[in-house]
């Protein structure tokens, strides 16, 4: 969805070029998420605030810049800019639309916003009512009016933290804010409710404390309460936020970077905090001062907000020599796999120890049932899964896209332990739910691949599935590592079964193998090439059929093709083919079957000959020398593994093929249009 990025420099001289280019490429390490316009806010010349807009890619908006008559070389010993992405929910693409957008002509107060304001109608309305006269269409237009009009109304006597905190008490619905002001020079308001953002630090020196107080009550310097103190009694007073000074006391020259994504820190510095729900984040002569929007008994946050390192490397960002990111990301999955496994699996005594289940293993294994809550390609991976859970744990399993889930409001007990799967870990149908559950009681498991995430941070416990950043919109690896630690899941969960050993034994075996056969995978990467140029590449619609496992390939592999070819493809359980699939079968219509051998092969079989009887000419993945299929028909062969793990070797080619579809019809791959890589708003 939509990507911020802020920086602020202080006793840190940047000339304005130096911002600017720090601002875009911070945009651009935020492209992945998807976008239709681009803008950015930096100071102007006479205490104003300059603003610059652009429809279309970023690469758009930096020529904007450099047409523009402004002075680039003027110097700044302090400065605050921000920076947007914007992925068109209210109004459509359009130099208006895109932000930061302002409160009036003269740009009082600008802001740039990921999310959505529910009741912006409202605001509007009596914004209206009030003489202000709106330009854009957006949603976000209306919290930067509301601002002025709340700052107006006070006689201007509010500090830039007060204001913003009376007016996100009148907001609905979910955002992350960057707040500029020409009343408040060189300082900016952060704050978020269901959207991420985060903050990174820069300092030559060590900081003096790795956590940042937070601060309640109209005293801007009291400090939160930590656990056990009496919130009665006043609380410690402090003049300057404690982390940034340094050693001898006086102020540091320090940058501060805010961003939806640590993708667009993690050039610039690997300090970052993370903001919780509700956070306002005040960064005003170089000091960080962190506030709550409320303070209640309810309110269970920490006292503080640790400063934590990222882990992820530059490089890891990077194409490489590879053409696209999904490119790089589809061939990485041979060590993203065993990344997955490392340290978690003993091949020697066929063990798994997922260290993030610890304290709560013997708790699942009493549940009622385990229920599984995601969306996209992370639904998928469920799916995928299913099955191994009910045969090695013998714990009745379901699995939900978390919107119906929230739409049916679903009834969710104690004894219920669900499991909520994001790539991101900020998916907004996924947070509502997780919350949903949290409020019944439920023992609650994330499985993430981003530390610090919303779903990591509020779940009891869970799994890290360590794929490395997928910057590529269309899921890949993070999908099989996904697979393989909801696999380690099970495996752990079943430890205690001695009936179930051997069976353990083998799909261990197969995960040890597994990266090897990936590699067998990519190597065919020319042959699927020329399948997809001789065969798919003109049609127009496409059926992929499987059952028992590979139902969610074949799930899986549809959604691939679709969201970055845009051919209108079509996952179909095999057994349901003569309850009105089959209708569509003819000569002219390209079939994809899944048959590689499993204890369901007969039974695709029979699929196969329904298909073939209808004129059919299926495109066949099988396993290699499979002779009553290679010599007959059109095949792809994989290796065989165990056939719980099969999927994971059977998505490859497809994965695959729809990269290379993307190719031959001329479209982006990385970013498939009106789609966002992390889906932050419902």
């Amino acid at each position: 969805m939509c990507g911020i990025f802020g920086y602020c420099n202080f006793l840190c001289e940047k000339s304005r070029r130096e911002v600017c280019d720090t601002l875009l490429n911070g945009l651009s390490r935020l492209e992945y998420r998807g976008y239709d316009s681009a803008g950015f806010a930096v100071d102007g010349d006479n205490d104003d605030i300059l603003i610059m807009k652009q429809v279309g890619k970023v690469a758009a908006l930096k020529k904007l810049v450099n047409d523009q008559q402004v002075d680039f070389s003027k110097p700044f010993i302090s400065h605050c800019g921000m920076a947007h992405t914007r992925w068109a929910t209210h109004g459509q693409p359009s130099q208006i639309n895109s932000h930061p957008q302002r409160s009036d002509e003269n740009n009082e107060f600008t802001l740039v916003h990921n999310g959505i304001i529910t009741n912006y109608k409202e605001i509007k309305l009596l914004l209206e009512k009030k003489g202000y006269v709106f330009e854009s269409d957006t949603d976000t237009e209306c919290v930067a009016k509301l601002t002025k009009y709340v700052y107006d109304s006070h006689n201007k006597d509010m500090s830039f933290t007060e204001l913003v905190k009376a007016v996100v008490k009148e907001l609905e619905g979910s955002y992350a804010f960057i707040f500029k002001s020409t009343h408040f020079p060189n300082e900016v308001v952060a704050t978020r409710r269901g959207s991420p953002l985060l903050i990174g630090v820069k300092t030559a020196k060590k900081l003096k404390v790795d956590f940042v107080d937070v601060e309640f009550g109209t005293n801007n310097n009291a400090i939160a309460p930590t656990e056990g103190q009496d919130i009665s009694r006043p609380a410690l007073n402090r003049s300057q936020s404690r982390a940034f000074l340094s050693e001898d006391g006086l102020p540091q020259p320090i940058e501060y970077f805010l961003a939806s994504d640590a993708s667009a820190i993690v050039e610039h510095t690997k300090r970052v905090l993370y903001l919780e729900d509700d956070d306002i984040a005040h960064i005003a002569d170089g000091e960080l001062h962190i506030h709550r929007v409320r303070r209640s008994k309810e309110d269970n946050t920490p006292p503080t907000r640790s400063i934590q390192t990222l882990e992820i490397e530059l490089a890891e960002i990077m194409k490489g020599s590879f053409d696209h990111f999904m490119q790089k990301e589809i061939y990485e999955q041979p060590e993203s796999v065993v990344n997955t496994m490392r340290g978690r699996v003993n091949f020697e005594n066929h063990e798994v120890t997922l260290g993030g289940l610890r304290g709560y293993t013997h708790v699942i294994r009493r549940a009622r049932r385990i229920v599984f809550i995601a969306c996209g390609t992370s639904y998928h991976s469920c799916l995928a899964t299913r099955h191994i859970f009910e045969e090695l744990c013998s714990i009745g399993t379901q699995v939900e896209l978390a919107s119906d889930f929230l739409d049916r409001a679903s009834p969710i007990f104690r004894d219920d332990v669900c499991v909520f799967v994001s790539q991101s870990g900020e998916t907004a149908d996924t947070i509502l739910a997780m919350r949903y559950c949290l409020e019944r009681g439920a023992v609650c498991v994330g499985v993430t691949n981003t530390v610090g995430s919303s779903i990591s941070r509020e779940t009891h416990c869970g799994v890290h599935i360590n794929a490395g950043p997928e910057i590529g919109v269309a899921s890949t690896k993070a999908y099989t590592s996904q697979y393989i630690a909801l696999v380690m899941m099970a495996l752990q969960l079943s430890q205690d079964t001695t009936s179930t050993q051997k069976r353990r034994e083998e799909i261990i075996d197969g995960l040890y193998r597994l990266p090897g056969h990936i590699k067998e995978v990519l190597a065919i990467d020319s042959k699927l090439q020329k399948l997809a140029l001789d065969t798919l590449s003109e049609e127009k619609s496409l059926l992929i059929l499987g059952r028992g496992y590979q139902n969610a390939t074949c799930l899986e592999g549809a959604l691939k093709i679709k969201e970055i070819s845009y051919i209108h493809s079509e996952g179909i359980f095999a057994g349901e083919l003569k309850h009105g699939p089959l209708a569509l079968i003819d000569e002219n219509m390209p079939v994809i079957l899944l048959m590689t051998q499993d204890s369901l092969y007969p039974k695709v079989q029979s699929a196969l000959q329904q298909v073939v009887a209808r004129k059919g000419n299926p495109i066949i993945i099988c396993n290699t020398g499979d002779q009553n299929l290679t010599n007959t028909y059109k095949t792809i062969e994989v290796p065989k593994s165990s056939d719980c793990l099969q999927g994971l070797i059977n998505i490859i080619p497809l994965q695959l093929l729809s990269y290379h579809l993307a190719i031959l019809k001329g479209v982006d791959v990385d970013f498939p249009r009106n789609l966002a890589k992390s889906v932050t708003v419902e």
